[in-house]
């Protein structure tokens, strides 16, 4: 069996086997073993008591973060000339229709989310295989194709992410960085597990939380206790 290094022993000693703990205490837990220079994502896991194959079984769903994701979200804006100085002033890096339609084609996708306007789907549609795949393509549900384009850019900005259960049963999002004070990253916690549970489908049977894990990037999860967040 190999050594543990220095780290691992020190995270080993920190983290109770089997113990599920408090969102609060996981919350500051992580802190605590997380052990990259760089600064980590505050990732959080909730696996859901529901079937994703079912339609009426779907999980999916917004989440205004009440203090930010801690990260600069760079945000492009589809839009029609009319609005676009509307959407740069609201924080969108980038505003603009047929030019960014040209660039994506081409392969650009620099970006973290799009947003766009019903009336310009015609066009932003086709580049779903582009988009797709790399989760940026635009859709109402998400709020990233509506009217009011500059409401949508600012929410993005503030920390309105967006979400979605997938074929296991599991949502997984990251909900700020490791940086940030811990009362802040316990907020945005509870408030994305509340809104989780607000979604509960009316077709799912039985438990619905099943089990609740936060961690960092490349840090061990550590196991919320589902009644602490009730």
């Amino acid at each position: 069996m190999s050594k543990l290094t220095k780290n691992q022993k020190s995270v080993a000693d920190k983290i109770e086997a089997g113990k599920a703990y408090t969102l609060k205490e996981a919350t500051d837990l992580v802190k605590q073993i997380t052990t990259t220079k760089f600064d980590a994502s505050f990732d959080i896991d909730v696996r859901l008591g529901v079937d994703p194959r079912k339609a009426n079984q779907m999980v999916r769903g917004v989440v205004s973060l009440p203090n930010g994701t801690g990260k600069v979200t760079r945000v492009l804006c589809l839009c029609t000339p009319d609005v676009e100085a509307a959407a740069l002033e609201a924080g969108a890096d980038y505003a603009g229709l047929d030019e960014y339609v040209e660039k994506i084609k081409g392969g650009w996708t620099d970006v973290d989310v799009i947003i766009t306007m019903p009336s310009c789907m015609g066009k932003v549609g086709p580049l779903g295989r582009i988009l797709g795949p790399r989760g940026l393509m635009p859709n109402p549900k998400s709020g990233t194709v509506t009217m009011d384009v500059a409401k949508a850019v600012k929410e993005v900005k503030q920390g309105k992410i967006d979400f979605k259960v997938d074929k296991n049963g599991i949502i997984h999002t990251s909900i700020g960085k490791v940086s940030m004070d811990s009362d802040k990253i316990y907020g945005n916690a509870k408030e994305f597990i509340n809104t989780v549970i607000k979604l509960k489908p009316a077709a799912a049977k039985g438990t619905y939380i099943k089990s609740i894990f936060v961690s960092s990037t490349m840090s061990r999860g550590v196991k919320v206790d589902p009644k602490s967040v009730e």
